[in-house]
């Protein structure tokens, strides 16, 4: 806390001064280019990622990107709704990490003294029986690479089951991608669908994400 009061301070001071006309401007109302669902890992700051300004993203974060099945109301549900109805966002980004904390406890299995962990990471159970099925001989480091892609592309799979999703997608009004970043080395992956595999975001024509997937991920 003692560094987040002067930090307060100095966005006041210097910051919101300098984009004073901005702050202003989004005063009015949001008009975000996209929604982008990330972990709630401290580690990953999506508009420092994409370097965008404050109102550029609508942001949905939790515990390993995850959007729970279609016939689970959740908050996620609420705010992708929104971002369409109400924001008529045109993208919809799924982005993991390596190195995800979340994603090792799915693979591992959580500390049994983190219930409310546990019961979060069955929204994203069929990752595990996916890595557990195609990736045998993979060791753990492996395996947690492997699974961070995976669960991208299952929590699109969650996203087209979605009524509301599938028919925007359906009618060209949508478009899903699946992004996995490198904390170390900042590298951004998109899902490519001709290759089946996550590639550079930039050798990708960012036209939609087939999620159809041979299971055969390599780590990155």
């Amino acid at each position: 806390m003692k560094s987040l009061i002067p930090g307060i301070h100095q966005f006041h001071e210097q910051t919101f001064q300098q984009h004073k006309d901005l702050f202003q401007e989004l005063a009015k109302g949001q008009h975000p280019q996209a929604l982008f669902i990330t972990c709630s890992d401290s580690r990953i700051v999506p508009t420092l990622l994409t370097s965008t300004k404050p109102g550029d993203l609508f942001i949905v974060r939790n515990i390993g990107n995850i959007v729970p099945a279609s016939g689970q109301v959740s908050s996620e549900h609420g705010a992708i709704e929104y971002a369409l109805e109400v924001l008529d966002i045109k993208d919809i980004i799924i982005c993991g990490h390596l190195g995800c904390g979340a994603i090792k406890a799915l693979i591992e299995g959580a500390d049994a003294s983190l219930l409310a962990v546990t019961a979060w990471l069955k929204h994203a159970a069929e990752v595990k029986q996916i890595v557990e099925k195609n990736y045998p001989d993979a060791d753990l480091e492996q395996r947690c690479n492997i699974a961070v892609q995976e669960n991208v592309l299952v929590q699109v799979e969650h996203l087209l089951k979605l009524p509301f999703i599938a028919s925007r997608v359906a009618e060209g009004k949508l478009q899903l991608h699946a992004w996995v970043y490198k904390l170390q080395t900042g590298e951004v992956f998109s899902y490519d669908a001709g290759t089946q595999q996550f590639l550079p975001v930039s050798d990708v024509e960012q036209t939609g994400t087939d999620t159809s997937c041979s299971h055969q991920l390599q780590s990155l």
